[in-house]
Formats: structure tokens, C-alpha cells, sequence
């Protein structure tokens, strides 16, 4: 043991993006020049269930407010808020079902070249339509499994990858944005602001006016499908389409290989699995292997600038942005290899990341 300081995060289902945060603000302050951000999760069986038996549940309010607007059943409540949103969507821009399944039906394509994907079968969309309904339109495989795993990187400063001549592998945070909820997340009595939209929208925002990049310079995404709906809802939340565009969006092929960008090349939360405390930084980890070219099967070919996604209802949403740090160096070192090893739904992973002067971000 060496006693260094140890911090430990939980936002929920955005615990791993809150973890490359903390780290990357460590190393920002001066306080480090190396850190590493570790997230895992060794789940129980079936759908989530609250664990807050001393405090306040902080979907408290989310739930009271969903309520309020469509009711309350008893269905697993994570698919009551996502599947809600859905409605609420379907309702005001005339998206289908068939548009949720078709986000499926592709996540679960793209994870047949992921090693380290939970699922690995490619399914019809037939058979996505048909698998058991989980609350409104949203069947079973359009949702997370309940998943073991784990996933870290290496968050280093500049001076230290040149000192420890690191260039040809390291890959640059561009901008990192959190936001939580916001007053319009209660008061609007819309599902789709208590499914986290305005606090995605907020980050995606926040990131893009503090960079000289703009959504369509995208090249490809991990976004944070837990279902099938949070992805429909996001892409226009990110800024990836325009509102109420979504159904155009999936129906052009826009969202994957051949398209305008490719989201979720990994399989997403969906079909490569949601171990909670490490999907944001599984995240990470897909996006720094295709940037570096190491994504196999799976690789997006010219993939410069990749965009992440998490987020944690109750809440926190982190979105960044990460492009190669020196794209010259890497060039030159396209032999490198990060280690990777997989457990149960396993990622971990060793990456270097260099960090800019927090006023270039």
C-alpha cells in the first residue's frame, strides 16, 4: 500500500464519468500529474431496486414528478421513466416503436465485433419487436442487462507524457461538461425533462460554446443507452439532430457505419451491458481504441473527434469530447497496444489521456 489519497464517487449510473471528472480536475488544479479513475459493479439479479434505506431516495422527486404526468405502475421503475419519455416523444413528434427497435437492432449489431460486449448475437428486428414488453414500448431487448464489470484510466498532464514519452498513445479530454438537474427537470410536467434530458442538453451546450467544435464534426459516440428511448431522446438533446428529428435520424442511417456518425460502436449500455460504476469509463475506453485505431471490426475509419455521453438520474450528466493528443506521434507509433482483460462483462483498461490548461478546454 502507498497511502496516497483515495476519493470514492457515487452519481449513480454516471459514477465512472464522475470519477474522470474528479481526475481530471486533480490534475488541472496542480495537485497531481497522474491519476487513475477506477469504476466497478458486481450487481444483483433483476431490474434496480432503491438501496437508500437511511436517506431521502434521490429519485424521489423524479418519480413523484413522472407520476403526476402518466402514472405510476408496477413495472421496474428505471423503465417507467425511459419508457415514458418514449410515449411522451411518440406522443409530440409522431416517432414510432419501430424507431426505438431500430436503436436496438443496431446496438445489438454492432456488439457481434465487441470481445468484450455481455451480448453478442446479432437480433432481427422482428424479434426485438417480439421479445417480452417491459413497460410501454419498450421490450426487453431494449434494455440494459444488469451487468459485472469493471473499467479504468489513466489520466496524466502534459509534461507528463513527454517525460515519460508517451505521445504516440495519448489521447486529449478536449472538454468535459457536468451538469445536474435543472428547475425545468420538475416544473414542465414533461417525462422526457425528468429522463434527464435538459441537464444532457445543458452539458452538450456548455461543451460545445467552450470549444471550436460543433455537433457535426462528431465522428462517433458512447451514449448512454440504458434504453432504447434514452438514446432517441439524446440524440437530439446532444444536438445530433435537430428536435423532433430523431425518427429521420435512425430512418436515414445516420447513426452508424455508413452514416453521419456512428453512435454506440461498442454495442452500448444495451448489448455490451450497464455495470454501473464502470460504464462511463468503459465508455472511455471504446472511444480511446478507436481513436488510436485499435477498434478491430468494429473501427469507425477516420475517427477523430469522439463525443461520451453518461449520465445518473438523481442526477448528474457529463458529456466530453476527445481527440488524439498528438496526432503526429501517434502516426509514427501506430504500433502501440493498450492491455485490456475482461472479467464477467469485463473491461478494464489502461489508457493515457493528456490534459490541457483548464482555459483551453
Amino acid at each position: 500500500m502507498t497511502g496516497m489519497p483515495i476519493y470514492n464517487v457515487n452519481n449513480n449510473c454516471s459514477t465512472g464519468s464522475t470519477a474522470l471528472f474528479l481526475a481530471k480536475q486533480i490534475i488541472e488544479s496542480g495537485n497531481a500529474e497522474c491519476v487513475l479513475a477506477l469504476g466497478f459493479e458486481k450487481m444483483e439479479r433483476g431490474s434496480l431496486s432503491p438501496k437508500f434505506l437511511d436517506r431521502t431516495n434521490p429519485l424521489d422527486r423524479h418519480v413523484e414528478t413522472m407520476a403526476a404526468v402518466a402514472g405510476f405502475c408496477d413495472s421496474p421503475v428505471p423503465s417507467q421513466l425511459f419508457g415514458n419519455a418514449a410515449v411522451e416523444h411518440m406522443a409530440k413528434y409522431g416517432t414510432k416503436p419501430e424507431h426505438l427497435a431500430k436503436i436496438a437492432y443496431k446496438n445489438h449489431k454492432h456488439s457481434v465485433n465487441n470481445p468484450y460486449s455481455q451480448f453478442q448475437e446479432e437480433y432481427t428486428l422482428e424479434q426485438i419487436l417480439a421479445s417480452p414488453r417491459i413497460f410501454g414500448p419498450l421490450t426487453k431487448l431494449q434494455c440494459c442487462p444488469t451487468s459485472d464489470g469493471s473499467a479504468a484510466a489513466i489520466l496524466a498532464s502534459e509534461d507528463f507524457v513527454h517525460l515519460h514519452g508517451l505521445q504516440g498513445q495519448a489521447v486529449e479530454i478536449v472538454g468535459m461538461e457536468m451538469a445536474t438537474d435543472l428547475p425545468s427537470t420538475f416544473e414542465e410536467n414533461s417525462c422526457m425533462k425528468v429522463a434527464g434530458y435538459d441537464m444532457t442538453k445543458t452539458a452538450a451546450d456548455n461543451l460545445f460554446s467552450k470549444t471550436s467544435y460543433q455537433p457535426e464534426d462528431v465522428d462517433v459516440v458512447e451514449l448512454h443507452d440504458c434504453f432504447s428511448a434514452n438514446e432517441l431522446i439524446t440524440y437530439e438533446a446532444l444536438g445530433l439532430c435537430e428536435p423532433g428529428k430523431a425518427a429521420e435520424f435512425i430512418d436515414s442511417g445516420n447513426n452508424t457505419y455508413g452514416g453521419r456518425v456512428v453512435v454506440n460502436p461498442s454495442g452500448g449500455l444495451i448489448s455490451k451491458g450497464h455495470p454501473l460504476g464502470a460504464t462511463g469509463l468503459a465508455q472511455c475506453s471504446e472511444l480511446c481504441w478507436q481513436l488510436r485505431g485499435l477498434a478491430d471490426k468494429r473501427q469507425v475509419r477516420g475517427a477523430k473527434l469522439a463525443l461520451q455521453h453518461n449520465i445518473g438520474l438523481g442526477g448528474a450528466a457529463v458529456v466530453a469530447l476527445y481527440k488524439l493528443g498528438f496526432p503526429h506521434a501517434h502516426a509514427k507509433n501506430s504500433g502501440v497496444r493498450i492491455h485490456a482483460t475482461s472479467a464477467t462483462q469485463g473491461q478494464k483498461t489502461e489508457q493515457k489521456n493528456k490534459q490541457e490548461p483548464r482555459s483551453k478546454l
